[in-house]
């Protein structure tokens, strides 16, 4: 078990935000038609993909991120990650970061086998730590034979199941999950949550990102829901995924009035979460500095 308290902070975003410039090809009001306008430059627009996100995650906590496509869930994993520059706002962490994404990269000619050997010693394992956590591995993977066959005939499910489980066995301390636990089937999804939860008993922290409302409450014990790049409301995970779901139903019923009457009650509730951090005062503090993300910034 760790020593550190259950209650300490592991990860703070304060005030973030991500604006993307990209091109568009929408017509403006001085739009040109014909081949003079394929030849036109395309005018540039902003995306504004986190629009001031404020959150505190702490040991032993798993937080889901829920929300529909293009709210930015992806976007804050890859922030929190370091993979992503913040256009202001900062990421503090107390550790390295693990981001397992479903389009995580694993070497396709090679066997399962062989890339977990090549993830064990990229994470920092020795090769004989390496060799003695395959059998984990491919327990956890569950996918039997096929950990000797080459990483190209794997099903999408079988290669996600696979990253998950060599992620796991670096044991990491704060672990971001992009959608790689809704490829499995039951039996993969019980003992990752088992595995999650032995790691969350560690005083390990997960971030799970997923479109499916249960998900989020079967396996997390807090959820916050985005809509464009806004937090709506940030909670206990079987009310919050409740809330999304209703809200999400609404939207695909075509019941468009409902379904703004019960974002704008969400986020009416919400209650805004606020970050003061304190500079270290004493040796010890300086010795263990909060490990900033690359790419975040000051």
């Amino acid at each position: 078990m760790s020593n550190r308290p259950e209650q300490e902070v592991s990860v703070v975003a304060t005030d973030v935000k991500v604006v993307y410039e990209t091109s568009s090809s929408e017509p403006g009001e001085n739009a040109i038609s014909g081949v003079k306008a394929r030849l036109a430059r395309q005018q540039r627009v902003e995306v504004h993909a986190l629009k001031g996100v404020s959150l505190a995650a702490r040991h032993g906590e798993s937080v889901g991120i829920i929300g529909t496509n293009g709210s930015g869930k992806s976007t804050l994993l890859r922030t929190i990650a370091g993979l992503e520059t913040p256009t202001s706002g900062q990421v503090l962490t107390r550790s390295v970061p693990v981001l397992l994404g479903v389009s995580a990269a694993l070497i396709p000619n090679m066997s399962g086998a062989e890339n977990v050997q090549l993830g064990c010693l990229a994470m920092g394992m020795t090769p004989s730590q390496a060799k003695e956590a395959l059998p984990g591995v491919i327990e956890l993977a569950g996918i039997g034979r096929s950990i000797y066959r080459p990483m190209r005939t794997y099903s999408s499910g079988m290669a996600a199941r696979l990253r998950f489980a060599i992620a796991m066995c670096a044991e990491p301390e704060i672990l971001l999950i992009d959608e790689a636990l809704s490829t499995g089937d039951a039996a993969f999804k019980e003992r990752s949550a088992e595995r999650m939860d032995r790691m969350l008993d560690d005083a390990g922290t997960v971030f799970l990102v997923s479109h499916a409302a249960q998900t989020i409450e079967e396996m997390c014990t807090r959820a916050v829901w985005l809509h464009n790049g806004e937090v709506v409301l940030d909670g206990p995970a079987e009310e919050t995924a409740r809330r999304y779901r209703l809200w999400a139903w609404k939207v695909a019923k075509g019941e468009s009035e409902e379904a703004a009457k019960l974002l704008d009650s969400a986020m009416q509730e919400r209650k805004e979460t606020r970050i003061f951090l304190d500079r270290p005062n004493t040796p010890l503090d300086r010795e263990r500095p909060t490990h900033l993300p690359r790419h975040a910034r000051r």
